[in-house]
């Protein structure tokens, strides 16, 4: 049996602030097989973004391990962590933060400039990224020229312009009416299928995390339950 692409084993992260601390996540503990894609829901304050933060290495654990391919994430130093997310690791938020000064294609092709790659070549990966989303007829156009599902997808094509293995998205719906939501949930089921990127998405949606092949759901920092 294949060794999971990711292993989390008794993950905790505490906030201390003063003589106050706060425990956000607490023995947490699952696998995640190469190419999977997963939803990840629970409440307000369950730790859904510190977990995908800490499993996209933005943020340190407190207790445990994360494991990529086998290896400690953390045991790495700090550049060495950040030139693994770069090349690995694409995320998607819920606000696009997009460049209102520079259209689609620039913003697309912003980590292959920061990856120094040859313009050319970054800005050929970033075209490819957004025919795949559905706006290659939108190259040109400025944020402000897109509706909001139209910048949640060039936000898509930016996180994957460079074929990292994983996606986190955080709440990448949560600005945008139904119908757009449902839309956006099925372009990420559609690329993981046909990419092959391993998708953990977080949504308060329980509804659109249904159409997503596992669910997982935090209570208290936990995990509580697991539906596959």
């Amino acid at each position: 049996m294949a060794a999971p692409f990711i292993r989390v084993e008794g993950l905790g992260k505490t906030y201390v602030m003063g003589e106050k601390r706060l425990e956000v996540l607490r023995d947490l503990s699952l696998e995640i097989a190469s190419g999977e894609l997963v939803a990840l829901t629970g409440p307000s304050g369950s730790g859904k973004s510190t977990f995908l933060n800490v499993l996209g290495t933005l943020d340190s654990p407190s207790a445990g391990r994360v494991y990529y391919d086998g290896a400690d994430a953390f045991a790495a130093g700090e550049e060495a962590l950040a030139t693994f997310r770069n090349r690995n690791i694409g995320f998607v938020f819920q606000s696009h933060h997009l460049l209102p000064e520079f259209t689609a294609l620039d913003n697309a092709a912003m980590p292959g400039l920061i990856r120094r790659l040859a313009r050319a070549d970054a800005y050929a990966r970033a075209e490819e990224m957004l025919a795949q989303v559905g706006l290659g007829d939108r190259l040109h156009h400025r944020p402000g020229e897109l509706s909001g599902g139209e910048q949640q997808r060039v936000a898509l094509a930016r996180a994957l312009c460079l074929k990292p293995r994983l996606l986190l998205a955080d709440e990448p719906t949560g600005n945008l009416d139904p119908r757009t939501a449902e839309g956006i949930h099925a372009l990420i089921a559609d690329l993981n299928s046909r990419l092959g990127i391993t998708a953990v998405v977080v949504t308060h949606n329980e509804q659109l995390a249904r159409t997503l092949p596992r669910r997982l759901h935090l209570s208290g920092g936990r995990l509580e339950r697991e539906s596959l």
